[in-house]
């Protein structure tokens, strides 16, 4: 199975995942970087860019469990053909942000990223930092899928899922996550007159002396110009 083209499709047709997280309004899932560097889109008050500055001047996650999301991230959202991996996006540091934005996740992360040493040294002897690929992929299977996994996993599968759900969130609220699902959101169009086919239905035409003035993407902005009779003429 394709993990990363059924995410695809399951994006393409949702409402974005920067809603996967409940209450999460889109200026709260933007990605590190884009704070450091003035805010979202439209800007930001400054109450906001108080807070945001304060969480940004605080650590959540250590070094031993940024390396662990490292590895986890990257098995969720791999590196493609056309499209960069999480770590590239850097996907943890907008974990770090949301740890932060959203403290309530902050108990079941960590115990999370706990249990995953915990498993480890019970499979293999050695903390999960240290495991090769192949062990760190059989621990991953244990809880990646619920309908799969042992009724003991119920607890690791919940947070398995919380970090599926962050893995995606910060991964879709970036421009190359948007280029992969092949989000065009709200672009302009070329306007070259009715469409012929409906022109043919009603027994119309274009008239030919406004073919060369329909707007083009190239010339939006450019405002149009009536002569004194209200005729368009550039």
């Amino acid at each position: 199975m394709n993990r990363r083209e059924n995410l695809k499709l399951l994006f393409t047709g949702s409402v974005g995942a920067g809603l996967l997280l409940t209450g999460c309004e889109p200026e709260q899932v933007a990605v590190q970087n884009q704070l450091l560097t003035g805010g979202t889109i439209g800007g930001r008050t400054e109450e906001e860019k108080l807070r945001d500055a304060q969480l940004l001047s605080e650590t959540f996650f250590t070094e031993a469990e940024v390396k662990k999301l490292n590895t986890l991230v990257d098995i969720i959202m791999p590196a493609g053909e056309d499209s960069p991996s999480a770590t590239e996006l850097k996907v943890p540091d907008f974990m770090e942000f949301m740890m932060k934005d959203q403290p309530g996740n902050q108990t079941p992360m960590r115990g999370g990223l706990m249990w995953l040493d915990f498993e480890a040294d019970e499979l293999f002897g050695k903390p999960f930092n240290d495991l090769s690929k192949d062990e760190v992929i059989q621990i991953v299977e244990l809880v990646a899928w619920p309908d799969k996994a042992a009724p003991e996993y119920a607890g690791a599968v919940r947070w398995f899922n919380m970090l599926r759900n962050l893995t995606c969130s910060g991964y879709f609220s970036t421009q190359a996550g948007w280029k992969y699902m092949d989000y065009r959101g709200n672009t302009p169009n070329v306007w070259d007159g009715v469409p012929q086919a409906v022109l043919d239905k009603h027994g119309l035409a274009n008239p030919d002396k406004y073919k060369d003035l329909y707007l083009k993407p190239e010339d939006r902005g450019i405002v149009a110009q009536w002569d004194a009779e209200g005729n368009l003429i550039g």
